[in-house]
């Protein structure tokens, strides 16, 4: 009988302890970091431009992207056409954009990637005075909205430039941004413009020129590092070169607007993973602000780091920041 006692207070005792033990680790455990953290308000896309040096050195193919990006863990693709020598050196473009289309629409289904963007570059003058010059720009960019269209893609990304006097700019720019909306329109894709140095990062010019053309699909690209509005467009707001810039935190807030798409732009990194020049969570927070939702594409431009690991210090800092607005 004594026995049975004794037995019985053992299990008690265990049971007890083995119960505190429980309660202990429960608490001590780490929580589910699905339950626990913040989705972001945007989704992540990577600007091929990142890699743009190991593109054209021939370490890596343009036709790599997809998987590149993929590697990284990004959702979606901005193409940058003039990246792709066998398109834009090419005699006859119609075939070689063709191509481009078929090539990339395979790799992006291949690596389960959403095609964004295409950012045209070396196509003609938009905001040319000579009117020839800027309708054979305007019919050489169709052909890139067509291709944006069949890539399932949302926008493409143009430039304006051609003139540097201001009235005559907006006028021709006007013209040319509402003869290229109509023309998207009907295939549902968006024509945005980036502060692209120079004239273009003159953002109130600019939003004349986009508000000018008076189209719903017609829009902006806010990119967080192009304000050098020097004529000749060669200095960086991030290594103090530019002796004439617009605030990127009132550029950004003005932009976002009409904003189609958003361009984290990042050059350099501090030891706790910020920007060095740019303050991101001021510019995330402009932008969640104005609502947008959409795609937020990451575009390393620094030399410091290699581009792979830039454009992952940018990546993991919009989604630190991200998580916390």
């Amino acid at each position: 009988m004594k026995q049975n006692i004794f037995l019985k207070k053992i299990a008690i005792l265990t049971l007890v302890i083995c119960s505190f033990t429980s309660i202990i680790s429960c608490k001590n455990s780490p929580k589910n970091t699905s339950e626990t953290s913040k989705p972001l308000f945007f989704k992540l896309s990577l600007a091929q431009w990142s890699f743009h040096r190991t593109f054209r050195s021939g370490e890596a193919s343009p036709y790599d992207f997809a998987k590149m990006a993929h590697e990284l863990g990004f959702e979606g693709l901005e193409y940058v056409n003039q990246l792709y020598p066998d398109v834009m050196k090419s005699e006859y473009k119609p075939a070689a954009i063709k191509s481009f289309v078929e090539k990339n629409n395979a790799l992006a289904a291949a690596h389960k990637m959403q095609n964004v963007l295409i950012m045209i570059d070396g196509e003609g003058d938009l905001s040319s005075s000579d009117e020839d010059a800027r309708m054979t720009a305007v019919e050489s960019h169709k052909l890139w909205i067509e291709a944006a269209h069949q890539m399932n893609c949302t926008s493409v990304r143009l430039n304006l430039y051609g003139e540097k006097d201001p009235q005559k700019w907006i006028a021709n720019s006007i013209k040319s941004l509402s003869e290229l909306s109509d023309y998207a329109a009907g295939l549902k894709i968006n024509v945005i413009v980036e502060n692209h140095g120079r004239i273009t990062s003159n953002v109130p010019l600019l939003m004349q020129a986009i508000n000018g053309a008076e189209k719903t699909n017609c829009g902006t690209l806010p990119d967080f590092g192009n304000f050098c509005i020097s004529e000749e467009g060669y200095g960086s707001v991030f290594d103090g070169s530019c002796d004439n810039v617009y605030d990127p935190y009132k550029g950004v807030a003005e932009m976002m607007t009409k904003a189609f798409g958003v361009s984290a732009k990042s050059n350099d990194f501090d030891e706790e993973g910020n920007e060095t020049t740019l303050n991101f969570t001021s510019l995330l927070q402009i932008v969640k602000d104005a609502g947008y939702t959409g795609y937020v594409g990451v575009e390393y431009e620094g030399s410091r780091l290699s581009e792979k690991e830039g454009i992952k210090a940018t990546k993991a800092l919009l989604e630190t920041v991200g998580a916390k607005l």
